[in-house]
């Protein structure tokens, strides 16, 4: 038989718990079973204690003593030497004929969620299947994106084969007995509902969510019913204030199907996901769905869900206060969700698999379409000040290029001037305030809209391509624990004499690729960044950082750190930063600051004490070696001047960043912002 299959299926799979992936995995392998001709056969290799699927054309096949990854990485290589299909994110990691299926990448965005020895592992192997497997695929596009960010494999080479939902039809809700049970001794005799939840202890599927609108939910007169898992998945004592959540356990599919069909909905609050499987058996069994607006969930929800930051249990509780309140809503869900759920099946996942083990380079194995979510809400803003010209052919560019149109564009001035023609137009809101970057963004901050999702941060001689903004919003979407974003800089004025509008045009219709892609963590650049609004709350730039570009962007940056999330910088994401030279700051003012802010910040706990010690000495070290033969656009002897002062007044005791404001300037006068040279 071995010698006459067409390919083997890891069949690890059946001596593992049920969960979604291994779900994936019986339902592909019975779609697989169906597909075969009568003539042609497979076979699943699994260890000695699998059961039997009883498939008839991919008999099983039991071989080895070993148990889990030694018998992947062991016996099964050892028993089968031609094409393997492994469908679990794990394979023998010396064979390269094989195919892989990786169902997301929450081993490196949600570490935490796992037991050190899995990450381990996960991080050992993976890297290794993505360098020698004849194909990786996954389960959705935003999948896809985060696996080409983290493995070394290109997006475009990644294989996209989605979930099915036929399984769920086969429920049958008549054979429910626990569930039956629960919903008549819980809701029989009154007018109470419920809300369905799928448990785990896994940190990202963000079931603490549902404790926080709990008491909300009660008042509407709605209970939270939380199925598989157990009440360990909370911290103590956390149920015992929370009457109305309720936690059954496991439960059978018929059980599920029962839930599913009585349920007002089926929340899915989950931080990441690299599919969802729940949202489509939902959607099959005729249930309403509200799900998180980020990673993968827009693109299996399309537009059959409701959907709400899983930050803000509020906008859940909106949900499904609707959902209680307005039957024709909910209706209108149930049959947008079948409609949906037909463009998922395990049939066209199936001859998906087929096609790749039959030729696994084939660049069209993509057999789901990425559906484009709601557009994300970003505001731009741009702080200027003495240059008008500059500001409005940034601006003018930005929106008219712009893939994703921002909601709104805040140019924050002193004077009304400042921002040219910009005051004229319908798009742009003009704003005046005090001087300062810092505290022209915090003036900025007051005027976003409520809506907004993404605050980005644009120096106002920054281009920015056209997929800026459309980028930064859906890898914000994709991955809901970003908190912070920088794109990468084509070219950088500030280093030298300058870019012109004209020329920062032309770089930017010959870019190249890039040589690297993502980089994690790193402090954001002011010149082009962007913000998760939601991360933000009371958060502002520290306004005793007085002068324009230095240090102000990554203070902001480690004060949000403090409460979590992530920073990331993404070569998708590009422009050129101009580094207009007029209005500059005084090089005595900026060599104060090159001293005296790292030394508050340390103090502050928002700079490391080596990244402090590495800013200042470089920086002194390049202003005196230089100062006899500066550059032409670098006042080296101004800065030399302004690191010895605020040396002195640091050996006085005088930690006071805004005195650089103070200074008497002995060159330009304009404090608009200094040539940042190391960061």
């Amino acid at each position: 038989m071995s010698n006459s299959a067409l390919f083997a299926v890891n069949g690890r799979f059946l001596t593992q718990s049920p969960t979604g992936v291994q779900r994936y995995a019986s339902n592909v392998v019975r779609a697989l079973d169906r597909a075969l001709a009568a003539d042609k056969r497979a076979v699943i290799i699994a260890p000695s204690a699998a059961p039997d699927p009883g498939l008839g054309q991919i008999p099983l096949m039991r071989t080895g003593g070993l148990r889990g990854h030694a018998w992947e990485q062991i016996a099964l290589p050892l028993q089968w030497q031609g094409r393997i299909l492994n469908l679990c994110n794990t394979a023998p990691a010396c064979r390269s004929d094989q195919i892989v299926c990786i169902h997301d990448a929450n081993i490196f965005t949600a570490p935490d969620s796992y037991s050190g020895a899995f990450r381990m592992a996960y991080r050992t192997l993976q890297p290794l299947l993505a360098r020698r497997s004849a194909r990786i695929a996954t389960v959705s596009h935003a999948a896809a994106r985060q696996i080409a960010r983290y493995l070394p494999v290109r997006l475009e080479e990644i294989a996209v084969l989605p979930n099915g939902h036929e399984h769920a039809l086969s429920w049958d809700p008549t054979l429910a007995r626990a569930a039956k049970r629960f919903v008549a001794d819980s809701f029989a005799g009154n007018d109470r509902r419920f809300i369905l939840a799928l448990g785990s202890k896994a940190r990202h599927k963000n079931l603490t969510l549902l404790v926080d609108a709990a008491s909300a939910l009660d008042e509407l007169g709605v209970d939270i019913v939380i199925a598989g898992g157990s009440a360990e998945i909370f911290a103590p004592g956390t149920l015992e204030k929370r009457p109305n959540i309720h936690v059954i356990g496991r439960v059978s599919d018929h059980d599920l199907a029962y839930l599913l069909e009585k349920a007002l909905c089926l929340v899915f609050p989950s931080l990441m996901e690299g599919f969802g499987l729940p949202i489509v058996e939902a959607m099959a069994r005729g249930c309403p769905v509200v799900a998180s607006h980020c990673a993968s969930m827009p693109e299996v929800c399309g537009d059959a869900a409701l959907l709400a930051s899983p930050s803000d249990p509020a906008a859940w509780v909106r949900h499904i206060r609707a959902l209680k309140e307005t039957p024709a809503l909910r209706d209108d869900l149930i049959g947008r969700g079948r409609d949906q759920v037909r463009q998922f099946t395990w049939s066209q996942t199936a001859a998906g698999y087929m096609e790749l083990l039959e030729r696994p380079a084939a660049r069209h194995a993509v057999h789901s379409k990425p559906i484009a979510p709601a557009a994300s809400r970003v505001a731009v803003v741009v702080a200027t000040r003495g240059r008008p010209d500059i500001v409005s052919a940034t601006v003018r560019h930005l929106l008219a290029t712009q893939t994703l149109q921002p909601i709104s564009v805040i140019v924050s001035c002193i004077d009304v001037a400042d921002a040219g023609d910009l005051v004229e137009h319908p798009r742009v809101t003009v704003v005046t305030g005090p001087s300062g970057l810092t505290r022209q963004r915090n003036t900025a901050f007051s005027m976003l809209p409520e809506a907004t999702e993404v605050v980005a941060f644009f120096d106002d001689d920054f281009i920015a391509d056209k997929d800026w903004l459309a980028v930064a919003a859906r890898t914000f979407r994709d991955d809901s624990r970003i908190v912070g974003f920088t794109g990468r800089v084509l070219a950088d004025g500030v280093n030298g004499p300058g870019i012109s509008f004209a020329e920062a045009l032309r770089m930017m219709a010959k870019v190249g690729p890039s040589d690297w892609d993502w980089v994690e963590p790193y402090s954001p650049y002011g010149c082009n960044m962007a913000f998760r609004a939601g991360s933000i709350g009371q958060t502002r730039f520290d306004e005793r950082l007085v002068l324009y570009g230095w240090l102000e962007d990554r203070d902001f940056a480690a004060a949000l750190a403090k409460s979590g999330g992530r920073f990331v910088k993404y070569a998708e994401a590009y422009g050129v930063h101009m580094g207009v030279k007029n209005g500059r700051v005084s090089g005595d003012r900026f060599g104060y600051s090159q001293v005296i802010n790292p030394i508050y910040m340390l103090r502050k706990g928002t700079m490391p004490g080596t990244k402090v010690a590495s800013h200042i000495f470089c920086n002194m070290a390049m202003n005196f070696s230089r100062a006899l033969w500066p550059e032409p656009f670098v006042d080296r002897r101004g800065r030399a001047r302004g690191n010895l002062l605020a040396i002195a007044d640091l050996l006085r005791g005088r930690l006071e960043p805004e005195r650089a404001a103070q200074l008497g300037s002995r060159s330009n006068t304009g404090r608009i912002k200094p040539e940042v040279t190391t960061r």
